[in-house]
């Protein structure tokens, strides 16, 4: 979707939800919010829909989008929520609240599009409570970090390849990311996605990480490790980096 296309389905969208009589907000979230890095051809449409108590379920369809007559998918995804997909490929992921309900979402990046119930208010509100929402301490990351490289590995040797690759080069990458976001905070990073735009923030970390995941499970795994070794040499407790790291190393049926 182009540039253009892009702000003409959000005008449409917009529209839609203005024109509807009982329709109290409409939010931009992401790439559509315009805040931020701007939509790019490859930009899906986030947004919440605000609607009154007991007319949710009405607005949890596709019927009413932009260009319905195109849609080749559309289902539930949360109790909220529905993804989208268009013919052309262009993907929607929305949620429908009610004024209240607006306070159980997480938000960094929106724009309030229609407001008739106070949304710019509430909104302001969920982005403050998602920012002080209380992280994970570094030694639970760096536990689970260690700890998934370790069950990763085993399980490779053990020939459950598909799950170690999910345990080494998602699971432990995810804590990894966010221990070495700590260390080198940057406004481009994504607060809700710890793999969004590491390579616009760190770019020879990104490529270094990136390398890594075209190893094998073990030796990604190692790569990770020496990597986290490295860039983040005062967080490891006594011996365990060690330990990890001679386990990881040595294959027990040899």
């Amino acid at each position: 979707m182009s540039p253009e296309e892009y702000r003409a389905f959000t005008e449409a969208l917009c529209q839609r939800v203005a024109a509807a009589p009982d329709a109290l907000g409409l939010v931009a979230l992401g790439s559509m919010s315009g805040q931020g890095a701007p939509a790019d051809a490859w930009s899906d449409h986030d947004f919440f829909v605000i609607v009154p108590p007991g007319t949710q379920e009405r607005w949890r369809d596709s019927s009413w989008l932009p260009r319905a007559e195109d849609v080749v998918l559309s289902f539930r995804e949360t109790a909220h929520g529905l993804k989208v997909v268009y013919r052309d490929g262009h993907l929607l992921e929305f949620a429908v609240f009610d004024p209240d309900e607006i306070a159980l979402a997480r938000v960094n990046r929106y724009r309030v599009l229609v407001d008739r119930a106070d949304v710019e208010a509430r909104m302001q509100a969920v982005q403050a409570a998602t920012a002080a929402a209380p992280a994970q301490d570094d030694a639970h990351l760096v536990g689970q970090f260690l700890t998934q490289l370790l069950v990763g590995v085993a399980r490779f040797r053990r020939g459950e390849r598909l799950s170690a690759h999910r345990l080494v080069k998602v699971q432990a990458l995810e804590h990894l990311l966010l221990l070495l976001a700590r260390q080198r905070p940057s406004d481009v990073l994504d607060g809700l996605d710890p793999f969004r735009r590491v390579e616009r923030a760190w770019p020879g970390l990104a490529q270094e990480i990136d390398t890594a995941l075209t190893e094998p499970v073990d030796v990604a795994a190692r790569s990770l490790l020496a990597l986290a070794r490295r860039e983040l040499p005062d967080k490891w407790p006594e011996g365990a980096i060690a330990a990890v790291e001679r386990a990881i190393c040595t294959d027990r049926r040899t």
